[in-house]
């Protein structure tokens, strides 16, 4: 799958499918499960590494987990081969963390080409469209590197924003449409839109040419991508609009006991007994 292809897809009327991944084990069950791009998000500050927000991870550390996908991701395609079969495995995108590329287009276009030449991704994602963000996504497409856009509940901006739902009114509404419009001028292939009223999100995928990926923007979009730990129920918390699918924590936890509990009822094997170390 390459960026092109979402364009593609849009074309074709064909919904897109975007889970995010944060290893080999995650890259593979996205893979498997046939979604068409897998995100290593800066979520997994907060799903796989334990902060609070998005803030702390680095730009290494995210590169350390792309990494991590890729070689899942390569290692199904491996299992593909060996089974016959062509199904195309997921666009791996990488986010950019926060402050990675926010201070000069030097460093934003640099840190971009790492996620592309140190980890197997196609294209990283970057959030928000204020002037010096778009200077940069036109950098960066012009060295060759695609672009998926973020708007809305942009998480890297939580102390600014909060985690509240966004264009909640005629101005701001009106912002995120040229918003919008100035990242697809600027190059990006594609564009996510956080927890935006869906009327907002079904007008700006009928009037962007690239695809409008929602999370938390009503199902009219081109596309839906989702944080999978939430999905499965695997973390503590969950946004209002992505309810997990299954109990995916208790069922793990439920599992282990039982496994702890055999283990220590059943009895012990007969050992010889150890003799005592000799006095001097």
């Amino acid at each position: 799958m390459r960026p092109a292809d979402l364009i593609a897809r849009k074309q074709e009327g064909l919904p897109i499918t975007m889970l995010t991944a944060w290893d080999a084990l995650s890259a593979i069950v996205v893979a498997e499960a046939g979604a068409d791009v897998a995100l290593v998000g800066d979520s997994l500050a907060m799903t796989a590494l334990g902060y609070d927000t998005t803030l702390p991870i680095t730009l290494d550390e995210m590169l350390h987990h792309c990494r991590a996908a890729g070689r899942g991701l390569e290692a199904w395609r491996q299992e593909q081969l060996r089974r016959g079969t062509k199904r195309p495995a997921p666009l791996l995108i990488c986010d950019l963390p926060f402050l990675s590329y926010q201070c000069n287009a030097d460093e934003a276009v640099a840190a971009a080409g790492r996620a592309l030449k140190e980890a197997p991704a196609a294209g990283v994602k970057l959030e928000g469209a204020e002037p010096e963000t778009l200077a940069v996504i036109d950098r960066m497409v012009r060295s060759g590197i695609p672009v998926l856009g973020h708007l809305g509940l942009t998480p890297q901006s939580v102390h600014q924003l909060g985690y509240r739902r966004q264009a909640s009114d005629p101005v701001a509404q009106e912002r995120l449409r040229r918003q919008a419009e100035h990242l697809e001028a600027a190059g990006c292939f594609a564009l996510v839109l956080e927890h935006i009223p869906a009327e907002l999100a079904t007008e700006l995928s009928g009037d962007r040419r690239i695809p409008v990926i929602g999370i938390g923007a009503g199902d009219a979009c081109d596309g839906q991508v989702r944080v999978t730990a939430d999905l499965l129920g695997l973390t503590s918390r969950q946004p209002p609009f992505s309810p997990p699918l299954i109990n995916g924590r208790g069922l793990a936890v439920e599992a282990l006991q039982q496994w702890i509990s055999a283990q220590r009822s059943a009895r012990p094997a007969t050992r010889p007994a150890v003799p005592a170390a000799p006095h001097c």
